[in-house]
């Protein structure tokens, strides 16, 4: 049989299965550890949202503007981003549990500690260190995952991590602004109580797990960054990483609220909404997107997640009515929750179960940080220093880039393996 060269290049271009790689059947069960993980992910979760809505309020009770409280919500995002390398090399050096464990327990003191700021600037150098821990926890569950899940359902954990985070997210602010009530220092509190136990809960159902940690003296291969990088699939993740940082994390809670209270004069009201209708498009995708991961493919649902949420960014700016504003927040929600667990399978597809890849994974959580932190300020001076329609530009900037990632997906390789099959490690 002659095979049609024009019509093999067209398959690797379009985001259809690989040829003769089966659509798999679900037989595989997510494993009991990876099920702590998800629980303790959704507790975290809650208990930053516990926190989020009193933050700014609580940096203003000591007499600061706008601003300064701004740098107290800025100042964790930052020290994430600084200390990310650092937690890659802890990880390789001291394991994935034991680092999950001391990050957990950072971000509990420093949280309680902030409960007790006296002043400003305690307040802020405690929730500085509670970057420290959570880059910390945040890069070792990602390595955590990668150990630990099968290869053949990574993408349906990370869709059920990402659910237990979404959920949590959703659900903490409600009941941080409860907690409120007695007082501005009490859900610092209360997440710091959540924290300790999820420590504890972790540690010691994850003690006995078979990991191969460094402690235990078994040679473990690292790979290393620049090896990584020899991958276009590892390659393409770090700017779909960086593109979904800016557009999901970072304008999308900047200013997808401004945008419907200032253009669309709708109201602080709707401006919650909208995040709300944002989360809930994610949801809905984030229930049968981890699945098609594992069976259609990674790449496939990396190109489809990235063209719906990019457009749907783009689209934003160009709404006229609330209606319409909230029906593309929906569709927004749901690139992104296409997106995810595809994008964070590839990683673990690239990383390996039998290697360790500490810094691979810090560089991953850093693009996605990256955008977060400039993404806004992109859009922030766009806004403020163009005349009128700057809105419908920064958002149009933020499809760009995300379509600037989609064009690099289409000329890198699948990463799920075919039934039976590893991932070739570093295939080009």
């Amino acid at each position: 049989m002659v095979r049609n060269p024009q019509r093999s290049a067209l398959r690797r271009l379009l985001p259809f299965p690989p040829a003769g790689r089966p659509i798999r059947k679900e037989q595989e069960r997510i494993p009991r550890e990876i099920k702590v993980l998800i629980a303790s992910a959704f507790v975290i979760a809650i208990g930053f949202g516990l926190v989020a809505p009193v933050l700014p309020q609580f940096a203003q009770s000591f007499d600061v503007g706008v601003t300064a409280s701004s740098v107290i919500v800025s100042a964790f995002a930052f020290t994430r981003l600084i200390f990310a390398p650092a937690g890659g090399r802890l990880i390789e050096r001291l394991g994935e549990r034991p680092v999950y464990v001391v990050g957990l327990l950072i971000v509990a003191l420093s949280t309680a500690a902030c409960a007790f700021a006296e002043n400003y600037w305690q307040l802020l150098i405690f929730r500085g260190l509670g970057g420290i821990g959570s880059t910390m926890f945040t890069v070792s569950a990602l390595g955590l995952i990668v150990r630990l899940a099968p290869a053949g359902i990574r993408g349906r954990i990370s869709s059920a991590y990402a659910s237990a985070f979404l959920l949590g997210s959703i659900g903490g602010p409600i009941l941080g602004g409860l907690l409120a009530g007695f007082g501005l220092r009490v859900p610092f509190l209360v997440y710091a109580g959540a924290l300790l136990i999820a420590s504890a809960v972790v540690f010691f159902q994850l003690k006995d797990t078979r990991l191969g940690d460094r402690r235990t003296g078994a040679a473990q291969s690292v790979l290393t960054v620049r090896e990584a990088l020899k991958d276009s699939a590892y390659r393409a993740s770090l700017l779909s990483s960086f593109a979904n940082g800016w557009s999901s994390f970072g304008v999308r809670l900047a200013l997808v609220p401004l945008f419907a209270t200032v253009v669309l004069d709708a109201g602080p009201g709707i401006a919650g909404i909208s995040l709300a209708f944002f989360a809930g498009g994610t949801a809905l995708a984030l229930t049968v997107s981890g699945r098609l991961a594992d069976t259609w493919g990674r790449r496939p649902m990396l190109l489809i997640g990235l063209a719906v949420n990019g457009l749907a960014m783009a689209a934003l700016g160009f709404a006229g009515n609330v209606p319409v504003f909230l029906a593309i927040c929906v569709v927004g929600g749901v690139g992104a929750g296409i997106l995810n667990p595809a994008q964070q399978a590839v990683v673990a597809d690239v990383v390996g179960s039998e290697r360790s890849g500490g810094k691979v994974l810090a560089v991953f959580q850093m693009a996605s940080d990256t955008g977060a932190i400039f993404g806004p300020i992109l859009a922030g001076i766009i806004i403020d220093q163009l005349p009128s329609g700057s809105f419908a530009l920064a958002f149009v900037v933020t499809g760009v880039l995300t379509a600037a990632a989609f064009v690099l997906w289409l000329g890198s390789r699948e990463t799920l393996p075919a039934r039976g099959q590893a991932a070739p490690p570093g295939a080009a």
